[in-house]
C-alpha cells in the first residue's frame, strides 16, 4: 500500500490547500498548528491547548462553538469547548489511519463562529513497536539431495512487519546447527533471506533437518517472528541395521497373565527396501529357561510371557537379542534386553516361634521376656516388611529387636492367676504391601500360682449358743475357710490361739480337728458357772513362706433345767424342809398364815418357781399363792375345824422337764390367849429362824450380784474389742418375791431376747414348757447387715433355733449359731 496510500495523501493535500485559499478570500486565514503523539497512547491524554496556540478568547470558546468540524479521523481527537484543550477520545492505531505511510500526519480543520474562523491542526502519529514480524507460512519445506555440494543457496520466504522505520524487520537468524547457514539481501527497504548449505549431507544419518528461521525488527524491545524449515535429505543403500537402544531395560510385576506384551524391541535400516527390512531372534547363548518363559516375534520384535513369572525364583533375566535385513548379503547387530520382574504382595509372612515359656509365675516382674518371635516374608521391600501386633487385651507386649522382623514377647504389667490363670495370645503379622497380607499366631501361657493370699474365713466373727451339760468330746461347731491360691498353697491347717490371759483356762479344754476345722469341747460347761467365753482358730496354708489368718469365736452357754429349786423357807434344825405355824382360832379370812420361800439356780423359765397344794386335809381352809408361795386362809375356822392341820407345798420349775421340791407346813390352831403365850415364848426362836434366813438370802443375793457384775465387766469388754451388733449382752437382774428368781437379756443378730422369772412384767408373752423363759423385746437399734460367712453343719444333737409360737417368744436352743 505503499504508492497508492502517498499518491492518496498528496492529493488530500492539494484539495486542502485549494480549499484553503478559496476560504481567504471570504476571510483572513489563522496560523496553522501543528502536535505530535504516540499511538496506543491512553484516550484522554492531553495533545496540547489549542485555544491558547491559536490566540483565542478562552472564555469565549462556547459561546463561538469552537469545535473540531473535519472528516472522519476527526473522531479520534475532540476539543474541550471550556479550556480549549485538544485530547485524544479514541484509541490511536497508527497502522489502521496511515498503514505504511511515513510520517503519518492527520490535518484536523477546527471552526469558531461569531465571527467565523477556520483553524488547521496537524497531528502526527508517531509509531511505537506495537507489532511482531510475520511469516505469511508457519512452515516451509526445502528438498536437497545429500550429493548437494556446499555453498548452495536457497531463498526462503521473507518476513512483513506493519511497524515502519526502525520497528520493521532489520535481521534474521537461524538456529544452531552444523549444516546451515543464512544470508540476507537487500531489495529496496525489503530484506530476503536465503538458507546456505555448509557441509555434505548424509540422508543415513539426518533424513530431515528441522530448522527455525527468526526474523526480528529494531523495535526496542524487539519483536521477531519463526518460520519452520523442514529440510528433506534424498537418499542411498549402504547401511546395516541399528537397534535404537544397545540395552533394553524393563520391568514387570511378577504373576502376570500369559501372553502378556513385555517390550518391543526396534532395529532400523537406514536403506530402502528389501535392504531396509529386519527380522529379529533370540541369541544362541540363551538359558533354555528364557525359551520357556518368553516369546519373540520375528517380524514386529515384540517380547511376550509365555508363562508365569516367580519373583522369589528369579528377580532379573538378560537376554540377547539379534536382528538382520533381508539383503545380499544381509547385515546385522545385536542387542541386550534387560527384564526386572517387580515382586508383587503374594507371600503371606510366616511367624516362627523361637523360644516360649508355656508356664510364668504370676508374681514375675513387668520385663520379663516370655518369647521370641522371629517374621519371614519371602517377598522383599514393603512386601517384605512385616509389623507386628497383638490382637486382644492382654497385660503383655511386643518389643521389636535390633534385628529387623525380630520380636520380644514381654510382660507388661503385674499379673494375678486368681483374676485370670490363662492367657491366649493372639499375634498378628502384617506385611506393608498393597493389599497387605497377614499372619495369625496363637501362644498358649498358662499363670503359675504363687502363695499371695491369705486364707479367708466366710464369717468373722462367729456366734455359737451351746447348751451347758454337753457332752464332753462331741463336736461344738465346725469353722471354715477358703484360700484362692492351688494346691499346697491352699492347703489349709486350723489351730486354736492359747494366750496366757483369762480365756486360756477355757481353751485348755478345746480341740479342733487340724484338717477340717472341727472344733470339739474336752469338758462339759455348767451355765451357772460360765455364761460366755471368746477364743480365735487360725487358719494357715502349706505355702512358702505360709500365710494365715484368724477367727473370733464367741461362746454363749445356754440354761438347762439341771437344778432342782431349794426350799430356804420353813427349813428345821435337822435340814428338812418342815416348819410350824401357829395361828390364832378367830382369825379372819385372808389372815397370812406363813410363807414359803424358794431358789433355783437356772433362769428364765427353769428358774422361774410355781407353788401348789400338794397334799392338804380341808381344801377351804388354806389357799396358796402360786407364785409368791404365802398361805392365807381362806374363810375363819370353826369349832368343827381340827386345831393342827398338816400342808404339804409342792414346789417346781417351769423347766420343760420340771424339777420340783416339797416343804411341810404344820398349822396350828390355838386360842388366843395361848397364841399371845406362844408368841411371847417363841418370839425368841423365831428371831433366830428369821436370822437364818436372811443370812441365806444375803449369800445368794451376793452370789448373784457377783456374776451380775462379772457378766457385765465380760461384756464391757467384748464390746470395746469388737462390734456390738454380733455381742450378746447379758445383764442379770435378782428379784426377791418370795422366790429368788433371775432375769437376763441379751442381743444375738438383729433380736433382742430376755429370760424372765416370775412377777417380771415386760409387756411380752411367756411361753411355758419350753427351755427358757424368753422375751422378744422391742429392738431400739437399727439391724445390722450380716457379714458373709459359712459355718460348717452341726452334729444331730445341736439345735440352731428353740421352740416358739407364732407372735410370741423365739426361744434359743443348745448349739445356736
Amino acid at each position: 500500500m505503499g504508492a497508492d496510500g502517498q499518491r492518496r495523501g498528496i492529493y488530500s493535500w492539494w484539495v486542502a490547500l485549494g480549499f484553503s485559499i478559496m476560504l481567504n478570500c471570504v476571510q483572513q486565514m489563522s496560523a496553522q498548528v501543528k502536535y505530535s503523539v504516540p499511538e496506543e497512547v491512553k484516550v484522554g491524554s492531553v495533545v496540547g491547548n489549542v485555544a491558547k496556540d491559536l490566540g483565542l478568547d478562552v472564555s469565549s470558546l462556547r459561546e463561538r462553538q469552537f469545535r473540531i468540524v473535519s472528516g472522519s479521523t476527526d473522531v479520534q481527537f475532540e476539543v474541550n469547548p471550556n479550556n480549549g484543550i485538544l485530547y485524544v477520545h479514541k484509541s490511536i492505531d497508527r497502522e489502521i489511519l496511515c498503514e505504511s505511510m511515513f510520517p503519518c500526519l492527520l490535518n484536523i480543520k477546527m471552526v469558531a463562529e461569531n465571527p467565523m474562523e477556520i483553524h488547521y491542526v496537524g497531528i502526527e502519529i508517531s509509531d511505537v513497536n506495537d507489532n511482531s514480524p510475520k511469516f505469511k507460512e508457519e512452515e516451509t519445506i526445502l528438498e536437497i539431495a545429500e550429493s548437494t555440494l556446499p555453498g548452495k543457496r536457497f531463498q526462503l520466504p521473507a518476513a512483513q512487519d506493519p511497524d515502519v522505520g526502525i520497528n520493521t524487520v532489520r535481521l534474521y537468524k537461524l538456529n544452531q546447527n552444523e549444516y546451515f547457514s543464512t544470508q540476507i539481501r537487500e531489495r529496496g527497504e525489503e530484506k530476503i533471506p536465503f538458507l546456505v548449505l555448509q557441509k555434505p549431507l548424509d540422508r543415513e544419518k539426518n533424513r530431515e533437518h528441522e530448522l527455525i528461521l527468526t526474523a526480528i525488527d529494531g523495535g526496542n524491545p524487539p519483536r521477531s517472528g519463526t518460520l519452520n524449515v523442514t529440510v528433506t535429505v534424498l537418499d542411498s543403500n549402504d547401511n546395516h541395521p541399528t537397534f535404537s537402544q544397545e540395552v533394553y531395560s524393563v520391568s514387570i510385576p511378577e504373576n502376570v497373565k500369559a501372553d502378556t506384551s513385555v517390550i518391543t524391541v526396534n532395529a532400523t535400516d537406514m536403506d530402502e527396501g528389501v535392504n531396509g527390512e529386519v527380522e529379529y531372534f533370540f541369541g544362541g547363548q540363551l538359558d533354555q529357561k528364557v525359551y520357556d518363559v518368553f516369546s519373540l516375534d520375528k517380524n514386529s520384535g515384540e517380547i511376550r510371557v509365555k508363562e508365569a513369572i516367580d519373583f522369589e525364583k528369579a528377580e532379573v533375566f538378560n537376554l540377547d537379542v539379534h536382528a538382520r535385513d533381508k539383503g545380499t548379503p544381509p547385515t546385522g547387530s545385536d542387542c541386550t534386553v534387560i527384564i526386572k520382574v517387580l515382586d508383587e504382595n503374594d507371600n503371606k509372612p510366616e511367624i516362627e516361634v523361637t523360644s516360649l515359656v508355656n508356664l510364668i509365675k504370676e508374681d514375675s516382674k513387668p520385663g520379663t521376656v516370655i518369647s521370641l518371635l522371629s517374621i519371614t516374608d519371602q517377598d522383599s521391600g514393603l512386601n517384605g516388611k512385616v509389623i507386628c501386633t497383638l490382637l486382644n487385651t492382654v497385660p503383655f507386649d511386643l518389643k521389636p529387636s535390633y534385628q529387623e522382623n525380630t520380636y520380644s514377647l514381654v510382660l507388661k504389667e503385674h499379673l494375678d492367676r486368681e483374676s485370670v490363670s490363662h492367657y491366649n495370645i493372639k499375634i498378628k503379622a502384617t506385611d506393608c504391601g498393597q493389599p497387605p497380607l497377614s499372619a495369625v499366631k496363637t501362644l498358649s501361657i498358662d499363670v503359675g500360682d504363687v502363695n499371695d493370699n491369705v486364707p479367708q474365713f466366710f464369717q468373722n466373727p462367729i456366734e455359737l449358743y451351746l447348751r451347758e451339760n454337753n457332752v464332753p468330746g462331741n463336736p461344738m461347731c465346725f469353722v471354715s475357710a477358703s484360700d484362692k491360691d492351688l494346691n499346697e498353697n491352699a492347703e489349709l491347717t486350723y489351730h486354736i490361739v492359747r494366750e496366757e490371759n483369762s480365756q486360756s483356762k477355757v481353751t485348755a479344754f478345746l480341740n479342733i480337728n487340724s484338717d477340717n476345722g472341727q472344733i470339739s469341747a474336752l469338758k462339759s460347761f455348767d451355765f451357772e458357772t460360765l455364761k460366755t467365753f471368746q477364743f480365735q482358730v487360725v487358719a494357715t496354708d502349706s505355702g512358702s513362706p505360709s500365710l494365715s489368718s484368724n477367727v473370733t469365736v464367741n461362746v454363749f452357754i445356754l440354761d438347762q433345767n439341771d437344778n432342782a429349786p431349794v426350799i430356804l423357807y420353813p427349813v428345821s434344825s435337822n435340814g428338812s424342809a418342815e416348819g410350824v405355824a401357829e395361828i390364832p382360832r378367830n382369825v379372819n379370812a385372808g389372815h397370812l398364815v406363813t410363807k414359803v420361800r424358794a431358789y433355783d439356780a437356772d433362769i428364765g423359765y427353769n428358774g422361774w418357781l410355781l407353788f401348789s397344794l400338794q397334799e392338804v386335809k380341808d381344801h377351804s381352809l388354806f389357799g396358796l399363792d402360786r407364785y409368791t408361795g404365802q398361805i392365807r386362809t381362806l374363810r375363819s375356822f370353826t369349832e368343827t375345824d381340827e386345831a393342827e392341820q398338816k400342808l404339804v407345798i409342792l414346789v417346781k420349775d417351769n423347766g420343760n422337764v420340771s424339777l420340783s421340791a416339797t416343804a411341810t407346813v404344820i398349822v396350828k390352831l390355838v386360842e388366843p390367849k395361848e397364841a399371845f403365850a406362844a408368841s411371847d415364848v417363841k418370839s425368841p426362836a423365831t428371831d433366830d429362824d428369821d436370822s437364818n434366813v436372811t443370812f441365806y438370802l444375803m449369800i445368794t443375793l451376793g452370789s448373784v450380784s457377783v456374776l451380775f457384775l462379772i457378766s457385765i465387766i465380760v461384756l464391757i469388754a467384748m464390746q470395746c474389742s469388737k462390734s456390738t451388733d454380733y455381742t450378746s449382752k447379758y445383764l442379770q437382774e435378782a428379784n426377791y418375791d418370795g422366790t429368788l428368781c433371775h432375769s437376763i437379756q441379751y442381743r444375738s443378730g438383729d433380736k433382742r431376747y430376755m429370760l424372765v422369772g416370775p412377777r417380771m412384767s415386760i409387756g411380752s408373752t411367756i411361753v411355758s414348757g419350753s427351755n427358757a423363759n424368753t422375751l422378744v423385746l422391742p429392738n431400739r437399734r437399727t439391724s445390722v447387715e450380716g457379714h458373709g460367712g459359712q459355718l460348717e453343719p452341726f452334729p444331730a444333737n445341736f439345735q440352731t433355733r428353740g421352740r416358739g409360737h407364732p407372735g410370741q417368744v423365739a426361744s434359743p436352743s443348745q448349739g445356736h449359731i
